[in-house]
Formats: C-alpha cells, structure tokens, sequence
C-alpha cells in the first residue's frame, strides 16, 4: 500500500490571556474552522502553533503588581473554559476523522507549575499523546512552567512524526534524536516573532534528511510563515506571509519519486547514519603512523 500523507500546517491567530473565556473559546473556534479547511482540503493530519488555545503572557500571567514579573498565579485561568475548547477540538478530529496537534498548557497538580505542551489527537477523537516543552526560555522556566523530560513519537498511516516547540529549536540534540528514534517528519510548533527559527527548522531538514513542519502563529506570519520542509531542505509549501490565518498543505510520501527528497531519504540519510556508526574506523591510520609526516611536507 501507498505510505502517503496529506499534512496541513496552521498559522492561527495565538491568544495570550487565559483568564479570558471569551479568548479562549475565540481561540478554539479558530482552531475548528481551520481543522474544517485542512480536512476540506484533505488533509490527514494538521498542526497548530504553540500555544493554539493560548499561550499566556508572562505579564498578564503575573502574581506581582501590574507591569512586573514574578510567579504566574495559575488560579486566574479559566481552566473549565479550556478544558472544554480542547474537548470540542477533540470532538471534531472524530467526527471529521482527522489528526490534529495543536498546543496548550497542561495543568498538573497544585503547587506544580503546568506544562507547556503539544496536544495530539487522533482521528477517533482521543487525546492519544502529549509533548510537553523541555527547553523552556528564562522567563518560562522562572515565572510559568514545569519542563517536560521526553521526547514523543506517534505514527499516522505508517509514517512516524517527532514534536518540538518554539525556542527548542535552537537545541539540535533534540532533533538529533529525533534522527535517532527513526522519525519522518519533526513537527516543530513555535509562538515566536524570529526568522531565525525557520531557518533552523530548514537546517535539520538538511542535516537529518527528514520532512520538517513548522506552524508559527498568524501575527507573526509576516517575519516568519508556516511551511512545510522537505528532507534535503527544499520549501514545499508556506501560508502567506501576512498576519491572516491560513494553512499550508504538503504530502508526505515515503516513496516518492521525486529526485531531490528520495537521493536523501534513500542515499545521504542512511549514509550519514553508518558515517556516526562508525564507517570510517577500519580507514583511520594511527597516531604513531601520523607523527613522523606531521612536521615536512
């Protein structure tokens, strides 16, 4: 059988005030109008930004008077607001029979600060895994959240996808793993006004041969649009670069015919996997050998 999948990537309007209902259920319904245009556009999976239901500003989030930082006084959200956007979202996947990850906070028991995480649904409707950030910026891990400790992998119709977010781009370990847990596509979900991310993104699509999605909100669409990566680097499709919220699609196809993704998936993927394994020791000449030729021409 065809190992083929449809992806969509979202760049949707990211809320940053969880102490407001009506932001949160805006959010979720954003986030169900696209999951309505992805699987129109017959999408198998679609990912979301960070932060798609919200992502709370440090300084709304603040225990301290306004204007300051200091702890994140967690019993301000309406978490049964939520809860129930995450539930409808869920819903929907079912009914539409479409994979969705998207981002949120997970809350975990008082006093423990929650995680920021990436939610991924499938299209049953179950919440079948969660990735929950490990590399968190200063202000996350001084003022917000609990780090996460693992990576995730799930599998969609045989193909296998890895999950990071935002700042975690700037970590390649995380991504080098990724390589080594076989995955085909890393799915890297950001809240960030920063070119520089793309271009990372774009990078381990080079340097690790596989696909690399990469949903960024839609304020900051203008410095830095969702799009889809190709292994080997190639851009294969990208929302507008504007502020409007939009989806691009790619397929994602393990036997693809085209010339520039099978060369790396079939030859320089498994090429560099035996160069870290160790291809070379039989050629290296010794230390002793070396010394006498090291000091003329």
């Amino acid at each position: 059988m065809p190992r083929t999948l449809r992806l969509a990537v979202a760049q949707s309007t990211v809320a940053e005030d969880p102490t407001d209902p009506e932001t949160l259920r805006a959010s979720g319904a954003q986030v169900r109008r696209l999951m309505r245009e992805a699987h129109a556009g017959g999408a198998r999976l679609v990912q979301f930004p960070e932060g798609a239901i919200t992502y709370p500003d440090k300084h709304v989030m603040s225990s301290g008077p306004r204007g300051t930082l200091a702890a994140a006084d967690w019993g301000r959200v309406d978490w049964d607001v939520m809860r129930a956007e995450a539930e409808a979202v869920a819903q929907l996947a079912g009914e539409l029979g479409l994979w969705v990850a998207f981002g949120s906070i997970h809350p975990l028991t008082p006093p423990h600060r929650p995680h920021n995480s990436l939610y991924i649904v499938s299209d049953q409707g179950e919440l079948v895994g969660r990735y929950d950030k490990r590399y968190l910026s200063h202000s996350e891990l001084s003022y917000l959240y609990t780090p996460g400790t693992t990576p995730l992998v799930f599998e969609v119709d045989g193909i296998r996808f890895g999950a990071a977010l935002c700042i975690e781009a700037n970590f390649p370990e995380l991504f080098a793993e990724y390589e080594q847990l076989d995955v085909d596509c890393v799915l890297l979900s950001a809240m960030a006004d920063d070119a520089r991310l793309a271009v990372l993104a774009q990078a381990y699509a080079i340097l690790y041969n596989y696909w690399v999605a990469y949903s960024n909100p839609a304020q900051f669409g203008a410095t830095a649009p969702a799009r889809i990566i190709a292994p080997g680097g190639r851009r294969l499709a990208s929302c507008a670069a504007d502020r409007r919220p939009g989806l691009a699609f790619a397929d994602l196809d393990l036997d693809t015919q085209d010339p520039d993704i099978s060369m790396t998936r079939r030859l320089a993927r498994p090429w560099r996997r035996s160069a870290r394994a160790g291809l070379y020791d039989g050629h290296v000449v010794s230390g002793e050998a070396r010394s006498d030729v090291r000091t003329r021409f």
